[in-house]
């Protein structure tokens, strides 16, 4: 009989009483949450005649109820050290190559507008990049299909993969998976227990900074299709860039995570930690905790193109 992951209904509610609500008249932290889309556009943050997406508006409840106003652009042309001047935290759930208006058309980043990130970072702000933020500016561009894609770059991954602290392969089937938190201490994940798991499109990663502090791992025991053959790795993490904070979870995918107490619960850890609110010891243990991390899956040649339809 297949395990079931889901959290019992105690540890839920021990998870929502967790969560942070801003004191009375305390000064409201300023969140740009940036959606462009250059590759595939999840459902998830897509705007429909002009609302709001899905996530957008969970994260207007999370910003009521924790003093935190939040910005919403798809704009990459505004990305520069004046614009980013105003924000606490930049927080990604992009696609592709950012300096290319791609599928979404949105205007694209400059190369100096992405500098200007990095430098916000590097002066002491935040970074909350969730789910598909790790498919994004890929390394030398490459291929989403040929077996370039499996390949570890070390240093030579893109600057934006370094800074992040890892990089997107690909998923499997969407299925229930058990994330193992390896640091209980950290913001968000005070009142989750040793392990964690939802129904979710979980994300096959590489290229790992190896100055990351791991925060939770996934795959162990392994889960089902090619995409997973491979050990433990992480699926969440922290790491300082300057006197700065970056923070990454593979999760976000699916509209009933958004609202998943445990996953807001990460999140507003996450947040609280990237905004300087919350102190945190998040000193490098990616060879502690994942010591076979940097062993990716096996390539498996995709099927070829159906044909056209006559």
């Amino acid at each position: 009989m297949k395990r079931r992951l889901l959290a019992p209904l105690a540890l839920l509610a021990a998870v929502l009483s967790a969560v942070t609500f801003a004191a009375p008249g305390a000064a409201k932290r300023k969140i740009l949450f940036f959606t462009k889309s250059s590759g595939f556009e999840h459902s998830v943050i897509s705007w429909k005649k002009g609302q709001p997406s899905h996530a957008e508006k969970v994260l207007q409840e999370l910003g009521a109820k924790n003093g935190w106003e939040f910005e919403f652009s798809k704009d990459g042309s505004k990305f520069s050290k004046e614009y980013l001047a105003q924000f606490d935290t930049v927080m990604f759930y992009t696609t592709g190559n950012l300096l290319e208006a791609g599928t979404d058309g949105q205007p694209p980043m400059t190369a100096e507008g992405k500098q200007a990130l990095f430098d916000f970072v590097k002066s002491g702000k935040g970074f909350v990049g969730t789910h598909s933020a790790s498919d994004t500016f890929h390394t030398n561009n490459e291929s989403k299909k040929g077996p370039d894609r499996y390949l570890n770059h070390g240093e030579q991954a893109d600057s934006y993969v370094r800074f992040l602290g890892g990089e997107f392969i690909k998923h499997g089937a969407q299925q229930e998976a058990r994330n193992t938190v390896e640091n209980p201490k950290f913001p968000g994940f005070e009142n989750i227990g040793k392990d964690y798991g939802f129904m979710e499109e979980w994300y096959s990663l590489k290229d790992f900074t190896p100055d990351i502090h791991v925060l939770s791992v996934i795959n162990n025991p392994q889960m089902t299709g090619k995409e997973y053959e491979r050990p433990a790795y992480p699926s969440t993490w922290a790491r300082k860039e300057g006197d700065g904070r970056v923070f990454y979870t593979a999760m976000g995918h699916r509209e009933d995570v958004w609202t998943n107490p445990i996953f807001q619960s990460i999140l507003i850890g996450a947040l609280n930690w990237a905004n300087g609110d919350v102190k945190a010891e998040i000193h490098p243990n990616l060879k502690e905790v994942a010591p076979q991390a940097y062993t990716n899956p096996p390539f498996v040649e995709p099927p070829p193109p159906k044909p056209a339809k006559k």
